[in-house]
């Protein structure tokens, strides 16, 4: 995750001081700003060598562990919240780590590309996999494994019990709230078991 807006946007979801989890945290960007800015604490997880050692360059606590493996290793409710940027798409069992993200935080935040967005349609409507800012890769070289909608992750929440506290789409630094599934690039959700 890249963008400032969008970084600024999920932040603001995160309570000051929380013990966070940052679940697939790539650099770091999003745990530095939270410790810098909202005096939380905790760790990234990234399996990605160069990441790890961006995550380190900053100063962001990281462990290398591979997702698809669990959580194993954290006890339930472990973190004030858990974050899941962008991460999702790209695991095997994402379903699991799903419910490991609300067992092992009190809240969990996921935020994905969503490919229900109104772009996407158009792309899908002339025959093409969608290119966008959101899916910048050919449907031959894309490291997401998987796409999903802003109602699918709904659907999978109530399926593993999970509460949905808050859900909306970020759509060029703006919140969107009504049919976000149609006009929004990224899905947020805030969830809870």
């Amino acid at each position: 995750m890249t963008d400032l807006n969008t970084l600024h946007a999920i932040a603001g979801l995160v309570p000051h001081g929380a013990r966070v989890l940052d679940l697939g945290c790539g650099d770091g960007a999003m745990l530095d700003y939270l410790q810098r800015e909202r005096g939380c604490s905790g760790y990234g997880v990234e399996l990605d060598d160069a990441n790890v050692l961006a995550c380190v360059q900053r100063g962001v606590n990281v462990l290398q562990l591979n997702l698809d493996q669990g959580l194993s290793m954290f006890g339930d409710a472990s973190f004030d919240v858990v974050l899941q940027i962008d991460t999702l798409q790209h695991l095997r069992n994402a379903e699991t780590m799903l419910k490991e993200t609300a067992r092992v935080g009190r809240v969990g935040i996921v935020a994905f590309p969503n490919f229900a967005h109104w772009p996407n349609r158009l792309s899908i409507l002339q025959g093409r996999m969608p290119v966008t800012k959101r899916l910048p890769y050919q449907w031959y070289d894309t490291p997401n494994i998987r796409v999903g909608t802003h109602a699918d992750l709904a659907v999978l929440a109530q399926r593993n019990g999970l509460r949905v506290l808050d859900s909306f789409g970020l759509q060029d630094g703006r919140t969107v709230r009504f049919a976000p599934n149609l006009r929004a690039g990224t899905s947020v959700y805030k969830l809870a078991r």
